[in-house]
């Protein structure tokens, strides 16, 4: 199966809460922690060093968070003074505030692309809503609302080099997350999820990291496919929060005394069929759609390995070369629209994932 590496972060100023936020190409890690004192401080993880942000402008109380940074070390957050709550852009040394012009208690960023794009969200009388602020758009001020029509609170919450931003919004159901990608919103629902779906970061690949409620858990959605994440320390959940282009996920997660950490978690694809493979094996969990590999040879299991987890609505239907020279790429259907998807397979890991269209029920697949 993937090996799934969790690296235990915890600033050495903390008081048993630190979370992890964003992490870049370099590895670099910011988020926050409180300390004795109860108050809050931003920091940055760079070369196993840990460097506390304060705000200049933060009020002790109020405190400093640091939620995102790009390739290029900039940094995003918030801080809180009298006022209320206000965003920050930390380049070279030097914290520049950020308040929505439409903001009136609080403005919070949350993350920010190469190109200087930061998106977040803003408060008023009417509630929550997201934004881009947009400093190459030649529009001053820069800030454009994010918001999915016909739905409550709006909260951006990350975006990538193609200005895909990904966040979440609220409806009478429910907390769901978003995918905005041009003009169309894509709804991001866990299949595992009972109400909440969060979407929090996305890489310049299309990865999404976030949580879903059902009991508290990260998700990894990568082609087309959810992978739950769980801290095996994280006895009272883990978030996902942040996911740089290799696919390095940083987040937090609660420990068996309610002890906050920080965590960083990088994934090692599976090895590829053993040689004297060949057949394959796929076997399904009932209880939760998880799905093993296992390669045969010689009237023999050579090898086996977790491939992903897949909602309990979709039912196995079978096995196929349905993408160039795979052989063992799979094919799904929801047992409750009749939606077929199709996996493709190749060395032992699943490789993309697409929705080929849902057939009425009463049209059963013969072969």
């Amino acid at each position: 199966m993937p090996v799934y590496t969790y690296t235990t972060l915890d600033d050495p100023s903390a008081n048993n809460n630190t979370q992890a936020f964003g992490i870049n190409a370099s590895g670099q890690i910011v988020g926050q922690y409180i300390d004795a004192n109860n108050h809050t401080h931003g920091f940055l993880y760079s070369n196993g060093t840990y460097t506390t942000l304060d705000d200049p402008s933060a009020s002790a109380t109020g405190g400093t968070v640091a939620l995102g940074i790009n390739d290029l070390g900039q940094i995003v957050g918030s801080y809180g003074d009298a006022s209320g709550v206000h965003g920050f852009l930390y380049n070279n040394g030097s914290y520049t505030t950020l308040n929505d012009p439409f903001a009136t208690t609080n403005t919070t960023a949350f993350g920010i692309n190469d190109a200087g794009q930061i998106v977040g969200f803003y408060s008023n009388g009417s509630g929550n809503h997201g934004f881009l602020y947009d400093p190459n758009s030649g529009i001053s001020p820069p800030y454009f609302n994010i918001a999915n029509p016909g739905t409550q609170d709006s909260f951006a919450r990350g975006i990538n080099a193609a200005e895909q931003i990904v966040g979440i919004y609220q409806t009478a159901s429910g907390i769901h997350g978003f995918l905005l990608r041009g003009l169309e919103y894509i709804t991001l629902d866990d299949p595992l999820a009972i109400g909440n779906t969060v979407a929090l970061g996305m890489n310049d690949t299309g990865q999404i990291v976030g949580h879903f409620n059902n009991g508290l858990h990260g998700f990894l959605y990568s082609n087309g496919t959810y992978t739950t994440l769980d801290d095996p320390l994280g006895t009272n959940g883990t978030i996902a929060a942040g996911i740089n282009a290799s696919g390095q996920i940083v987040g937090q997660y609660k420990d068996a005394n309610n002890h906050t950490h920080g965590f960083l978690l990088t994934i090692t694809p599976n090895p590829p069929p053993p040689t004297g493979t060949t057949a394959d094996m796929i076997l399904r969990h009932a209880s939760d759609g998880k799905y093993e590999i296992y390669d045969i040879g010689n009237n023999a299991i050579l090898s086996g390995n977790f491939l992903g987890q897949v909602g309990t609505d979709w039912q196995f239907v079978g096995l196929g070369g349905f993408n160039g020279t795979d052989t063992t790429d799979m094919l799904l259907r929801s047992a409750t629209t009749g939606g077929f998807e199709v996996y493709d397979i190749s060395n032992n890991n699943i490789t993309n994932a697409a929705f080929l269209g849902a057939i009425g029920q009463e049209w059963q697949l013969m072969g």
